[in-house]
């Protein structure tokens, strides 16, 4: 089931809205790990290969469009990053496939305005394992955005706050992504 659309621009476009390597250093932290991560929408993979130049384990790149798996895919072979799995996955409405308490992060970036926000952030809780984090990024609905999903599908940072806490995700801190991503906001949970 594909999200209620948000107007995905153009990729050149879209890449001026972020400092993707800030913003991936600001929610993912900035050091080198270890652990698995699973990208909810990689889109463009403007999250993916950051996310995978920090980590050693598999970044997991889920998404619907399958033109924007492949791509994703060619991205990483490109750039000889071989750490990152690519997969057509309809994980709003079946999932992930991923194994109970297999990832040590997850991604969910500008996605929560989909219907049932709720259902994703708690299969992101079941995927991650104890100590494991979920970083959301999302258009801010309080300030005019030149992209992004129309204001009244926005959700506010204190509802995906009240969604997370709902999934399983209590531990909740806020991260200013003011100097890398100005017309978002980002939270991070730990399990």
């Amino acid at each position: 089931m594909k999200g209620r659309e948000s107007g995905m621009p153009a990729e050149d476009h879209w890449a001026t809205f972020f400092d993707a390597e800030a913003a991936i250093a600001a929610l993912i932290g900035p050091s080198h790990s270890s652990g698995d991560i699973v990208e909810f929408g990689c889109g463009y993979g403007t999250f993916t290969l950051p996310a995978a130049r920090r980590t050693t384990g598999v970044v997991t790149a889920l998404d619907i469009e399958e033109d924007l798996v492949a791509l994703v895919r060619r991205k990483a072979d490109e750039a000889g990053v071989t750490n990152i799995r690519t997969e057509r996955c309809d994980f709003a409405t079946a999932g992930t496939g991923l194994v109970d308490g297999s990832q040590s992060h997850a991604m969910i970036y500008n996605l929560l305005h989909i219907e049932f926000p709720v259902a994703l952030l708690t299969e992101a809780c079941r995927i991650l394992g104890p100590g494991g984090s979920l970083s959301v990024m999302h258009w801010r609905s309080d300030i005019a955005t030149p992209r992004g999903p129309s204001l009244d599908i926005r959700p506010t940072p204190e509802l995906c706050r009240a969604w997370m806490e709902e999934a399983g995700l209590p531990a909740i801190r806020t991260v200013d992504l003011s100097g890398c991503c100005p017309f978002h906001f980002g939270l991070v949970a730990k399990r």
